[in-house]
């Protein structure tokens, strides 16, 4: 292998802890506000984190500024776990989450926008550090926008590189200045995003603290609420739900796209293959299963967050339903009540939608509903290769016919997804959790979702899993949602073989 440029590693390194740790800052006003003993925890853990980043940035100047594959690998993967080492530090300098493995499973959970929590009540922590709790998700989503647009494509990664011929923006072979401007747009979309939510949901009916906490879980498909009863403490307030509801499709939907949206133009939305699953295939499971509460629900099973219905069963069965859909889709993981808890079928049909995902592009996790397009439509190739097997007729997304390299790449991914999957859920129940729940917590924690089955349904959390669990998830939830290859590409030997 060609020698690493680990300073220019370094360099990246400490510019993430850096921003991080300022970051951190912003949570002081919030404790500051509420008269809070945490203010010095956190201003402690922002200073640290600081100053660890410009030691890392200022002290390892590379002579060349030259970054190959390998060292975006490296880059990607060490950076994501410098902001899990570094955001942890809020909890535990204030003792809010004094275990190092708790610790480090909700700041994975939060940057990785996955929001399964270990904290049994929410409420009362301080209200600093559940903003603290809530920014992760917000950089962990801002991340992974660029990631996902800029980074991913010029790796080879998972086949992001179907949307790139859209993105508005950088490009394999026009990296500079593009990916700058292109950069800039997103977060500005992103941004704009949180501020409409936050304003949205205090016109609602929100207080100002619970409305901007719940606008920077939304945006980036996090999950992490202010409240125990998470979403569904607004039950009684559909407004504030079907606001919720809005943006979490909004951002689900591939960030392109949004970003095409706003420049007016709709026609390249409306043809987009992926958004019209979306969209449809989110329509089309809601009305399923509100036809599954309406007509049949098992009356011995009760949700047991569930309020008394304020404008009708029909619209709080469709606004739950579709609420829930969305929530699980866009791997966002906000609760309004436990789907587990409708019927023994519509809890399978959640269970599937585990391995659905988002749109590519957008801050979302989970398999992602282009791979499944691409996969669907090589299947039916195969039956048309077998009657005729001189043919030769490509995959074709978005009228366009698709490199068989990404077709393979593709199903690789979704080949070693599902291994990862049965092999994460053995090891989880070696760890003593029964199937139903080793299975759930396994697919929540590879698709970053938040919510799943079992002991960790939606009125549960992930508390009573023990230590090696709780690691085992947090790996999980990492490789998921730096789309499995980035992070396993460095435990090969090759790899780190010189060339």
């Amino acid at each position: 292998m060609e020698n690493l440029n680990y300073k220019l590693i370094y360099r990246f390194l400490g510019v993430t802890a850096a921003i991080n740790g300022l970051f951190m800052l912003f949570a002081i006003p919030f404790s500051l506000y509420y008269n809070e003993k945490s203010t010095g925890g956190i201003l402690t853990a922002g200073i640290i984190s600081i100053s660890l980043g410009l030691i890392l940035y200022f002290f390892n100047k590379p002579k060349t500024k030259n970054l190959q594959k390998k060292e975006g690998f490296l880059i990607v993967t060490l950076g994501w776990l410098t902001l899990t080492l570094t955001g942890m530090l809020p909890y535990l300098l204030t003792g809010s989450i004094p275990s190092i493995t708790n610790a480090l499973f909700e700041t994975i959970s939060g940057y990785s926008t996955t929001g399964s929590s270990i904290l049994t009540d929410i409420e009362a922590m301080p209200k600093g550090i559940l903003f603290w709790r809530s920014a992760t998700h917000w950089i962990g989503g801002m991340g992974i926008i660029v990631l996902t647009i800029a980074i991913l494509p010029l790796l080879g990664i998972g086949g992001m590189q179907l949307f790139m011929a859209e993105a508005p923006g950088p490009s394999a072979d026009k990296l500079h200045p593009r990916i700058t401007d292109t950069a800039k747009r997103l977060y500005l979309i992103y941004f704009g995003l949180t501020i409409v939510e936050f304003f949205l949901l205090k016109v609602a009916g929100m207080t100002w603290y619970d409305a901007i906490n719940h606008a920077m879980a939304t945006v980036s498909t996090g999950g992490f609420s202010t409240k125990n009863a998470s979403v569904a403490h607004w039950n009684g307030n559909p407004l504030i739900q079907y606001i919720i509801i809005i943006f979490m499709f909004i951002a689900g939907t591939n960030f392109v796209l949004t970003y095409f949206a706003l420049k007016g133009k709709i026609k390249r939305v409306i043809q987009s293959e992926e958004f019209n699953y979306y969209f449809f295939g989110i329509v089309g499971i809601s009305l399923l299963i509100t036809g599954g509460i309406i007509f049949f629900q098992d009356p011995t099973l009760k949700t047991t967050i569930t309020h008394p219905m304020t404008l009708g069963k029909y619209e709080s069965a469709f606004r739950h339903s579709l609420f829930s859909v969305i929530s699980v889709v866009t791997t966002t993981g906000f609760v309004t009540a436990d789907f587990t808890q409708w019927s023994f079928f519509i809890t399978a049909i959640f269970f599937a939608l585990f391995f659905v995902g988002g749109s590519a592009g957008s801050t979302s996790g989970g398999v992602k509903i282009v791979r499944h397009i691409v996969m669907l439509k090589n299947s039916f190739l195969e039956f048309k290769k077998s009657l005729h097997p001189n043919a030769i007729i490509p995959v074709r997304y978005d009228g366009k016919a698709v490199n068989q390299s990404i077709v393979f790449n593709i199903l690789s991914f979704f080949i070693i997804y599902m291994l990862i999957f049965i092999l994460g859920s053995v090891v989880l129940a070696m760890f003593g959790l029964d199937i139903k729940s080793a299975l759930g917590a396994c697919a929540s924690s590879l698709g970053n979702i938040g919510p799943a089955i079992g002991s960790v349904s939606p009125v549960d959390n992930f508390a009573h899993l023990s230590s090696g669990a709780k690691w085992v998830c947090s790996f999980l939830m990492l490789i998921g949602r730096l789309e499995l290859f980035t992070v396993l590409v460095l435990f090969t030997p090759f790899f780190w073989r010189t060339n």
